[in-house]
């Protein structure tokens, strides 16, 4: 994105040009500040565990998340949990109400975290299966995939930071089935009138490295060009490993490059396809060469914003004990894989009280929701005192498109949606924009994406 942005203000260098120069430096400065992905965090586990006792008993096979833990991770600047859980627990058999107790479960930590102002990817971790049975087959028929997920999707459908993760690591299976077990799943979701994200993975555990590899049947880069989303709101959910077979099952690295080298040829496939992907799963253990290899992957995904929303560390979690890729803070100590993460997060916020409950104590510019959007999309901040605000949204070439908010407002939350059009009325072009907050001394710039 950094590189992006240089080839504009270099085309710019010319008098005619300084106003616009003068905004993609500003941009530019602000991006290097800021330019985390759009979703950063990690996998809280424990409700995963026990998938030898389903469903089992809870804090005895497995367990949720802690609210100790959501502050933790936000208080480093994380702003996106993912939440594995078992299907057969949440549903106890095919067609039924969702169980209210392991409801009550998940909404607790899902309602903390959103609250807190976080964003949840709801995982259920059954690389698709249910009691041993693959989606879509005799034993397990896909309308049963579809009806947990229209009544999941019902539930959380009014939380906006709800992210609906279709499946973890659906493998040994034909691609082409699990395309359409996704398709039938992501219909379902819409006829609830969710809008919500929704991250779609791939077959063959949807490893990054082997998206265009065909040793699994038709590869994933073939088969999902044909995932169906009316709303075009869904990104791919990928995962990738350091060691020899990308399994994460070895404490080792190949190398220090590995990372971005086994993100190369998928992400060119997603920008050559108009695609997203979401990085949810990648770890590795205290040890040089590996540290330098998460690092060189998330500069990698820093580097290539356009195509990549964001990721998830694996893992962290109450139960995880000594497991070589656990950040679970020990004796209220960081982990060392910590100081890695840190250098690819913005700056921690507070999660003491609920946004909207309370007046903010800092500057706060969010993420607009849904991005990419069509045919609108919302830039929501808030203000710690009274301030004078300006809110513009620049094309870019850092020409001014839209002054969306100029003048006083009071301390609070605000929000400003805007339509794609400029301050003409008439309708934006599709592609890349930016959007900068200023307010007394503070100033932040975003990227969003219009695509019409």
């Amino acid at each position: 994105m950094l590189s992006y942005i240089t080839a504009l203000i270099q085309k710019c260098l010319h008098p005619s040009k300084s106003i616009a120069v003068f905004v993609l430096m500003a941009l530019f400065m602000t991006i290097s500040a800021y330019g985390q992905a759009q979703y950063v965090g990690v996998n809280l586990a424990g409700a995963d565990f026990g998938e030898g006792n389903l469903p089992g008993t809870y804090n005895v096979h497995y367990t949720y998340p802690t609210h100790d833990e959501v502050d933790y991770f936000s208080g480093k600047g994380m702003n996106v949990f993912r939440i594995p859980f078992r299907w057969e627990r949440l549903q106890r058999s095919q067609f039924a109400e969702l169980d209210a107790t392991e409801l009550a479960r998940l909404d607790d930590i899902v309602n903390y975290a959103t609250g807190a102002g976080a964003s949840v990817v709801l995982d259920p971790h059954n690389y698709s299966r249910y009691f041993g049975d693959i989606i879509g087959t005799a034993n397990l028929p896909v309308t049963a995939f579809e009806d947990f997920w229209s009544r999941v999707s019902s539930h959380y459908k009014d939380n906006p930071d709800v992210i609906f993760g279709l499946m973890n690591e659906p493998h040994t299976m034909a691609t082409e089935l699990w395309r359409d077990n996704a398709n039938a799943a992501i219909a379902a979701i819409r006829a609830t009138g969710a809008e919500n994200m929704i991250l779609v993975p791939g077959n063959a555990w949807t490893g990054a490295h082997s998206w265009n590899q065909s040793w699994y049947g038709t590869p994933n880069s073939v088969a999902m060009l044909d995932i169906v989303d009316s709303l075009d709101n869904f990104a791919f959910d990928l995962h990738q490993y350091f060691d020899d077979n990308s399994s994460g099952t070895a404490s080792t690295c190949v190398s220090s490059t590995i990372g971005s080298a086994r993100l190369v040829t998928v992400t060119n496939w997603l920008r050559q396809n108009g695609k997203r992907g979401f990085l949810g799963e990648f770890g590795v253990a205290n040890n040089t060469v590996c540290l330098e290899a998460a690092d060189d992957l998330l500069n990698y995904i820093d580097d290539n914003l356009d195509v990549w929303i964001g990721w998830t560390w694996w893992a962290a979690g109450p139960w995880w004990g000594d497991y070589h890729f656990s950040i679970e803070p020990e004796n209220g100590m960081d982990k060392p894989q910590m100081a890695v993460l840190l250098n690819h997060i913005g700056p921690a916020s507070s999660v003491e009280t609920p946004r909207d409950e309370a007046i903010p104590n800092v500057f706060v510019l969010e993420q607009n929701y849904p991005n990419p959007f069509n045919p609108q999309t919302t830039i929501s901040y808030r203000l710690p005192h009274s301030s004078e605000v300006s809110l513009t949204i620049y094309d870019a070439l850092g020409r001014s498109v839209r002054q969306a908010v100029s003048g006083q407002q009071a301390a609070g939350s605000h929000e400003f949606v805007w339509d794609g059009r400029d301050d003409s009325g008439e309708a934006a072009s599709s592609g890349i924009y930016f959007y900068t907050l200023r307010a007394g001394d503070f100033f932040q710039t975003r990227k969003l994406m219009l695509a019409r």
